[in-house]
């Protein structure tokens, strides 16, 4: 409930003040300085005979944010016993918008409080002529357009900037900001980190290398951020660097590309090298960016215990003709110091020789379709109750936010507690729209699942053979956990159902470890290049 107590059928003048000074920014303007104003507003008050019972100063935006300063000024009038004046030096030490108009308005009406305005000569109280309150809405107008005017001026200002091929904001990491001896603004390369920047798109746009692998590699490089705690940059951070044009020089800017004059760290063909790998090839990142990468970052040496990389390899015959192919980079058992080239072709083959012997019974494959047409109608009846259930929440939700309009127009509540609720009320109602959303993806995501389940336990090999890269990738995370490189060898380890579908019969011929779900396959055979 509110505490304004109504003063309106009588007029008590105010006998107690309190002293509002304002500036928007810690660089106080001569002759609008908090002090300055103190003193002006001390000797009206004295003239006036008003008793100064508390000085807000509020160093703030009058047009951004919550105003919490400007806030704690209402409500200490709200709590007094008697109207009291909100002395200030201008209207637009008070207010620049019509924001906070309802509001005083309302505390004007009732007789809580009156607005004395030091240079603009007058006072609005609850019996003030329209003339008077006239001029209180000219003078709010006139604050409006000032910083509307000083908006469009730092719109052009920027603007202007833009054109000239300068950046507004922080520079990117691998550039510092600086100041020349007249203060004016520039970015240049900082010595330290541009070269571990310009290191980081040339790796990467190998193609060899996920972000969380580049990620490791700044570690070890001793790349760190440029905040106070001078941490270790995060996979995030990676990504905004990859995708940021201003290294090659040119900077967006909402959106909107532009040229800036500042020195380029790397050339734009790297840059675009960088893009295709991020994009999962869509481009040619590299010379033999068409040969795409199947088990890229999904590997691991059995020998190192680290990411298998691949890489392309080129090789000329006697006959003059050449050939290019996909090796999978590994340690040599043997010799772990040693490295080891297994051609992705061969690793290839195990996979497809594990994804031909996953088999589902025909039996067993009645039993599950019948299970997928009955989960699928027990999911659906309960999306449909889940849904009616939130639907009824979203409507008393909106119940008591119309009801809250009501308890604000017969001043049950104030304007803050009204705004405060309606804030609460509508992230409520934001949470049901979500879950209802959710319920919908979620209700799609198991039927998916199921459907690929039952697809791949009968076409895994055909699916595999026939899949482009990234849809190889798929199937290969969707049917196994874990993939080791030991040699030329590939073990691996299968996920649930898949690892009760393997046909046992064929399955005894050539495993090596039967009381093991990681299960080496016989070598295929490897090839060194050269």
């Amino acid at each position: 409930m509110s505490n304004v107590v109504d003063f309106r059928h009588s007029r008590i003048p105010a006998k107690i003040a309190v002293i509002l000074v304002r500036v928007s920014t810690r660089e106080q303007e001569e002759g609008y300085s908090i002090d300055a104003q103190h003193n002006r507003l001390k000797l009206y008050c004295e003239r006036r005979g008003l008793e100064v019972i508390r000085t807000f100063e509020v160093v703030e935006s009058s047009t951004k944010g919550e105003r919490k300063k400007f806030m704690e000024m209402i409500r200490f009038a709200e709590k007094l016993r008697q109207p009291v004046a909100i002395v200030a030096d201008k209207v637009d030490r008070v207010q620049r918008s019509f924001r906070e108009y309802p509001l005083l308005d309302n505390l004007v009406c009732c007789g809580k409080i009156e607005l004395h305005f030091n240079t603009e000569n007058y006072i609005i109280h609850k019996d003030s002529a329209s003339q008077e309150r006239l001029m209180w809405s000219m003078g709010v107008i006139m604050a409006q357009s000032y910083v509307d005017s000083m908006r469009d001026n730092i719109r052009r200002a920027v603007d202007q900037k833009i054109r000239n091929g300068e950046y507004t904001g922080l520079a990117p990491l691998g550039y510092v900001n600086v100041r020349d001896e007249k203060g004016k603004g520039n970015i240049i390369i900082d010595q330290d980190r541009a070269p571990l920047i310009r290191k980081l798109f040339e790796e990467y746009a190998t193609g060899l290398y996920t972000l969380g692998q580049m990620l490791e590699k700044t570690k070890e490089w001793g790349l760190i951020n440029r905040t106070r705690l001078k941490r270790h940059l995060v996979k995030s951070h990676l990504y905004k660097i990859i995708n940021n044009p201003f290294y090659y020089g040119e900077m967006r800017i909402k959106g909107q590309i532009f040229s800036h004059r500042y020195e380029p760290l790397i050339t734009r063909e790297l840059w675009e090298q960088g893009q295709a790998v991020l994009n999962g090839w869509k481009k040619k990142p590299f010379k033999w960016g068409g040969k795409e990468f199947v088990f890229r970052g999904l590997i691991t040496c059995g020998v190192s215990g680290k990411v298998v990389t691949s890489e392309t390899q080129k090789k000329t015959y006697e006959n003059g003709s050449t050939g290019a192919w996909t090796y999978l980079v590994a340690r040599n058992p043997e010799n772990p110091d040693k490295k080891i080239w297994v051609r992705e072709e061969k690793v290839v083959e195990q996979v497809e020789a594990v994804l031909d012997r996953l088999t589902m019974p025909a039996d067993l494959f009645e039993k599950v379709k019948t299970y997928v047409r009955q989960t699928d109608n027990t999911e659906r009846d309960f999306l449909r109750r889940q849904v009616t259930e939130l639907r009824k929440e979203e409507t008393l939700i909106q119940g008591r936010m119309d009801a809250l309009t009501d308890l604000l127009l017969d001043k049950v509540l104030s304007r803050e507690e009204y705004d405060q609720k309606r804030t609460s009320l509508r992230s409520k109602l934001a949470a049901v729209d979500e879950k209802i959303k959710s319920q919908r993806q979620c209700d799609d995501n198991f039927k998916d699942a199921l459907i690929s389940l039952i697809t791949l336990a009968h076409e895994a090999k055909g699916l595999f053979a026939s899949s482009k890269t990234e849809e190889k990738r798929t199937i290969l995370n969707c049917v196994f956990s874990n993939l080791t490189l030991n040699g030329p060898t590939l073990c691996y380890t299968l996920r649930k159902p898949f690892d009760m579908m393997v046909d046992r019969a064929d399955f005894a011929k050539w495993s090596e470890r039967e009381d093991s779900n990681l299960r080496p396959l016989p070598p295929e055979g490897s090839a060194l290049p050269g």
